[in-house]
């Protein structure tokens, strides 16, 4: 751990150099190799970074997301960050995206109809929102006719809701249940087109 003063150890130095230059969440693996250390050791280091920056009154912290660690700014002062951001095409997802990404996260791999069976609109638009942001990918293609194209969640989508994997989705209500079960049965009524869509 770092000393009285909140001094660093070179080691540690190190590994907050890493973790603050990656592009991606780094697991306890990749750390010890490229630290040259044990994977353990990796480990320890990440956790007494982690303690360090919650007892330090620090405005970032060590989260573990993704399947690997990752510095993040607080909640707390998410605010200020806010201001930071300017509202171009980064800003946040319309409703129709959000409501389409919530549709794949729960029930992925999904193809677009069943997305569009379980919405009751067509969701064309937000799922080429989603594809260009990283939220979502293509993981192939279902068998049967058509052969249509299957969508899921990515690591960019867990960096972003800050979860370490999909096991923290919180689960749904059973009413939202109930009805994705019934129009994943499949609708006949073609769905009408995303009403408010157009800025996605």
């Amino acid at each position: 751990m770092s000393d009285e003063r909140g001094i660093l150890t070179p080691l540690q130095a190190a590994l907050e150099a890493v973790l603050f230059a990656a592009a991606e969440p780094l697991s306890a693996e990749r750390v010890a190799e490229i630290l040259g250390i044990a994977v353990d050791e990796a480990l320890e280091l990440l956790l007494e970074l982690r303690r360090d920056y919650d007892y330090g009154g620090r405005g970032i912290e060590l989260v573990e997301v993704a399947g690997g660690y990752r510095l993040m700014t607080r909640p707390d002062f998410a605010l200020f960050v806010q201001r930071l951001r300017s509202d171009d095409d980064t800003a946040a997802l319309s409703r129709p995206a959000l409501e389409t990404l919530a549709v794949i996260a729960y029930r992925q791999p999904v193809t677009r109809v069943e997305i569009e069976a379980i919405r009751g609109v067509k969701c064309e638009k937000a799922i080429n929102t989603l594809l260009e942001r990283g939220l979502i990918k293509e993981m192939g293609r279902r068998r049967g006719p058509g052969r249509p194209i299957i969508y899921g969640t990515t690591t960019a989508f867990l960096e972003h809701f800050g979860l370490r994997d999909l096991s923290e989705l919180p689960p749904l209500p059973a009413r939202d249940q109930a009805a994705d079960e019934v129009a994943a049965t499949g609708e006949d009524e073609a769905p009408s087109d995303d009403e408010g869509d157009t800025t996605i």
